[in-house]
């Protein structure tokens, strides 16, 4: 069962990174970007700027024995667009 997706990366969690207030933060780590939830995604800029510089260094995951075979930052970031209705 999978969670929700990280507001930085989109990736896809096998957990709820906020809890069901919606205010509350879990403090997980995402296993894709490295995001720390209720730290680096607690505003739009601190998203934003988590993202860019995430981007900027490589993309590399955090967790790197987690990344999927043939993940994609390109697909992950479209699918992501779509959930948010931004395409």
């Amino acid at each position: 069962m999978y969670g929700t997706y990280c507001r930085v990366c989109g990736y896809k969690l096998k957990f709820f990174p906020w809890e069901s207030d919606n205010n509350t933060p879990t403090f997980e780590i995402c296993p894709c970007c490295g995001a720390e939830f209720g730290y680096d995604d607690y505003t739009p800029q601190s998203v934003m700027a988590y993202r860019e510089n995430w981007i900027k260094s490589g993309s590399k995951w955090f967790d790197p024995a987690k990344k999927p075979d043939n993940w994609s930052l390109e697909k992950q970031s479209y699918y992501k667009k779509v959930k948010c209705g931004k395409i």
